[in-house]
């Protein structure tokens, strides 16, 4: 008997996607992030039974290395072409770049700790300003920052509109570091406010408007050499009042912490623009907004409660000047040319390859400086020889 001959016939899903393959993708990504979820819980677990039994150790330990990097303004007061009404405009850049490449909160208070540390130590040009901050910057996020954060070269370069090569960056990057003999960790004011608020389990508002208060503390001279526990203490202070949160009783307070309290009450009227802008979006909870409302309801109680003086006779005494920098309160400027003696510091780097020999950026023969000078980066750098130099956009008119 003859077997019939059964055709085959194409299956129809041989060309058809199924849906295993379509899903299996998702199905990977799902495990992959409870995996690193489960991660993190037993990263904080850990982290939390280290905290409760080595809590007092690590806390005596960053009182400890906070006295030990603390900048000296005396030595960056000597400073030859270094203002101090130039600080608002770089820690206005900083804050930016901060922002632009989302780093932690940490990573500011370090940069600017690195930054002042190493203009205590070295004699620095005008024109190397910016590039000092920036190297600060880029030391600091690869300190404490995840890698893929980290700012590049080229963006910094970008955001220094091209005004210096890559390489200058990178030996910048080396001669801080050198400089400060590779002692980068710093107790900064977010790590003791970060044990504070553990301990006190303060709401989300209240961190903010610390954090708010204490980067307002990066603008003035007054706060540069002050501790970061006693800063991180002060802007708790303040932010419990102006939210009108109770007060914690705390009675290790000393007469130092007062005055530093109260020296920095006295500048939350007028903040820089750009800080302000930061702390107005919403993850921040407005509180640059709710420290003006604050303000501004304090001056009409103080109106209100004070008699209305009778009218005098116009006098012909000069009034003060309204500041000019633009940020609505005076900072302590030197004269040109003026040096503060007095003062140890270390000795003369000699001039070599590094340095600008004999004659400053306008051609005039430059006096002997008192501190090692910043080495210039031996690429040659169209820019560091114009005469009008300015290190960034913001300070056009300041800078001359």
């Amino acid at each position: 008997m003859a077997v019939p001959q059964i055709r085959s016939q194409p299956c129809d899903t041989y060309f058809v996607e199924s849906d295993d393959f379509t899903q299996e993708e998702p199905r990977r990504d799902y495990a992959k992030m409870i995996s690193t979820n489960q991660r993190e819980i037993m990263a904080n677990e850990l982290s939390r039974q280290a905290a409760e039994a080595y809590g007092e150790d690590i806390i005596q330990h960053m009182k400890f290395m906070e006295d030990e990097t603390l900048p000296d303004v005396a030595s960056i007061d000597i400073q030859q072409e270094i203002q101090w009404f130039m600080r608002p405009y770089l820690i206005d850049f900083l804050i930016e770049a901060h922002a632009s490449f989302s780093l932690l909160p940490e990573t500011l208070f370090l940069a600017v700790n690195l930054l002042d540390r190493y203009c205590s130590r070295r004699v620095v040009y005008k024109r190397h300003y910016q590039l000092v901050g920036c190297a600060a910057l880029l030391i600091a996020a690869k300190y404490g920052d995840k890698k893929e954060k980290v700012p590049l070269i080229r963006e910094l370069k970008s955001m220094c509109c091209s005004l210096y090569e890559e390489e200058m960056f990178t030996q910048m990057e080396w001669h801080v570091l050198n400089t400060l003999d590779w002692i980068i960790g710093h107790p900064t004011v977010d790590s003791f406010m970060q044990v504070a608020l553990t301990e006190e389990d303060e709401d989300l508002e209240v961190e903010h408007m610390a954090w708010y208060i204490s980067e307002i503390a990066l603008y003035h001279k007054e706060f540069v050499s002050t501790r970061p526990s006693t800063m991180a203490r002060a802007s708790l202070a303040l932010a419990r009042g102006i939210l009108g949160r109770p007060e914690e009783n705390d009675r290790t307070w000393d007469h130092n912490d007062n005055l530093i309290l109260i020296s920095l009450s006295q500048q939350l009227h007028r903040p820089s623009s750009v800080l302000a802008r930061k702390y107005a979006s919403p993850h921040m909870s407005r509180v640059s907004v709710s420290l003006e409302n604050f303000l501004a309801q304090q001056a009409a109680i103080q109106r209100r409660a004070s008699p209305p003086t009778p009218p005098c006779e116009p006098t012909t005494q000069l009034l003060k000047p309204v500041p000019s920098n633009g940020y609505g309160y005076d900072t302590p400027q030197k004269a040109q040319g003026q040096m503060a003696y007095g003062y140890p510091t270390p000795p003369i780097t000699p001039e070599g390859e590094y340095f600008v020999a004999g004659k400053d950026v306008n051609g005039y023969q430059a006096t002997a400086p008192r501190c090692p000078v910043t080495p210039t980066p031996t690429h040659n750098n169209p820019y560091a020889e114009q005469q009008h130099y300015q290190p960034y956009q913001q300070t056009d008119v300041i800078m001359q």
